[in-house]
């Protein structure tokens, strides 16, 4: 369900993990900026955002989270990391022209970035959920 993320920002590579309370995802803007945001929230953390971290795209399409304002993005993730069975990490490098997609969730001042995940392709994925993997175009 896509637990880490790899990036580089301003020539710094960054590794982060969603349980990290100071998690940001790398949103790229139609400027061609990248922008940190903060990545989902967690009940520990204030705010009336949807707690967790990812959005089902059958959520978003079914309208769950359109009093957030959602706005599809594009994270400029190098590579993802996913646990297996055993809890062992595997990190999936993206190629060239991939990216994971992302949304921005509003709610007057807070805005925080879900990774938009859909049901794996695989019949032996080890999740039921996998980031949505698109092309850049």
């Amino acid at each position: 369900m896509c637990g880490g993320v790899y990036y580089s920002i301003g020539g710094q590579d960054v590794r982060v993990y969603f349980p990290n309370p100071k998690a940001t995802l790398p949103v790229r803007k139609k400027s061609g900026a990248i922008e940190l945001l903060p990545w989902g929230r967690r009940k520990e953390q204030k705010g009336i955002l949807p707690l967790g971290g990812w959005a089902r795209l059958d959520s978003i399409y079914a309208g769950r989270w359109d009093r957030w304002f959602p706005i599809p993005v594009k994270l400029d993730i190098k590579s993802f990391m996913e646990k297996d069975m055993e809890s062992h990490s595997h990190w999936y490098d993206l190629t060239k022209g991939q990216y994971i997609q992302g949304l921005v969730a509003r709610d007057h001042q807070e805005q925080r970035i879900y990774v938009v995940t859909v049901t794996p392709e695989l019949a032996d994925a080890v999740h039921d959920r996998w980031p949505r993997l698109l092309n850049r175009s």
